[in-house]
């Protein structure tokens, strides 16, 4: 699934559950779903280091998953008396019902019927249910949200994201200077459209820099020497070295994302991308718009904005129409066989 980075203002979700839980607001039942799953399950386990007595997990958090949802299966894990912790935790992971996708074992009127629970669902229990994204037009969710909470776990904005990178380097005891961190986190891939980059993937790319990294500080040579980047990263690399004359180094990056599999027409497809927002933003740019009110009419985050910007100050209006022909010219031509692929990329190059 492809996620679209949405920029906003307002208090994200994992600073709403933590002053929640802190306190004591979570439950009877809450929902946690949304783009970021790492946070889903941060949350999860927040609530559980809350609530239960770790010499009694197994018996007061019950966690049911697959084929094991049912909705009597869910009323008699609420139902059952806790024996030592403070309350009672059920999670019910990755409930496709709750995005509104039909489950086997689910009839319409055992999901109104587990809408109706939601009511009832005991003090001394909190009945967590996971998922991807929620569909917020069905009642299940509604009862959700009255009866408890719903937490949303969109993208992290920019100094969020700064902020996670900092901690995890300084839990694993390293340093590193702010243009370094602003570094990673903007080759990370994490703001770009196309790109199925979340937290996850950070984490495992902040792993790679922590165990490459010889001394107490991150360097940004740790950072470029592990972290690949996304094929996104690699276009808009190969798109700035063919803007500002580099042409031999565009060639290089370009032979190194088809060395490494990357699909062609993805690639093309990515140029073509780029140099649409470009233009988009050339044309806007030409008409006084600045760049919020650009960022607020295109609906994408402010560092593919401002890329754009730096394009588009290289190009004029005509000059990119003709780019933009050029790179859908390309593609007819390798689909109906008259060039070499390979080949059509390298004129592509050549001729921009």
């Amino acid at each position: 699934m492809t996620y679209q980075y949405k920029q906003t203002e307002k208090e994200h979700a994992f600073q709403t559950i933590a002053k929640d839980l802190k306190a004591d607001k979570i439950g009877p039942v809450a929902a946690l779903f949304g783009r970021e799953q790492y946070l889903v399950n941060w949350s999860c386990e927040q609530i559980v280091d809350k609530y239960i007595n770790p010499a009694c997990k197994e018996l007061d958090l019950s966690v049911l998953e697959g084929e094991k949802i049912t909705i009597d299966a869910i009323k008699e894990a609420c139902e059952t008396f806790t024996m030592m912790s403070e309350k009672r935790i059920v999670i019910v992971r990755d409930f496709t019902l709750l995005e509104g996708t039909k489950m086997k074992g689910f009839s319409e009127n055992q999901e109104s019927e587990l809408a109706d629970y939601m009511k009832h669902v005991p003090e001394g229990c909190i009945l967590i249910i996971t998922a991807n994204n929620a569909d917020k037009r069905k009642r299940l969710f509604k009862s959700i949200n009255e009866n408890g909470q719903a937490y949303d776990f969109e993208a992290l904005n920019e100094k969020a994201l700064k902020s996670f990178v900092e901690k995890r380097f300084r839990s694993a005891g390293k340093v590193t200077k702010p243009s370094v961190i602003n570094e990673f986190v903007q080759s990370s891939g994490y703001f770009h459209k196309e790109a199925n980059y979340t937290l996850y993937n950070l984490e495992n790319d902040i792993r790679k820099i922590i165990a490459y990294s010889e001394g107490e500080e991150i360097l940004l040579s740790d950072v470029l020497a592990t972290v690949s980047g996304n094929l996104e990263t690699s276009v808009f690399a190969m798109l700035d070295a063919i803007s500002i004359g580099r042409k031999n180094e565009a060639y290089i990056l370009l032979n190194s994302l088809l060395s490494a599999g990357e699909n062609l027409y993805m690639i093309l497809s990515l140029i073509a991308s780029q140099f649409e927002i470009i233009l988009e933003v050339k044309e806007m740019l030409e008409e006084g718009k600045n760049q919020k009110q650009i960022q607020g009419i295109l609906k994408i985050h402010e560092f593919r904005i401002k890329k754009a910007m730096s394009f588009a100050g290289r190009y004029s209006v005509n000059n990119l129409r003709k780019i933009l022909t050029k790179v859908y010219e390309i593609d007819r031509s390798i689909k109906t066989g008259i060039l070499e692929q390979n080949l059509a990329l390298e004129l592509f190059i050549a001729q921009i």
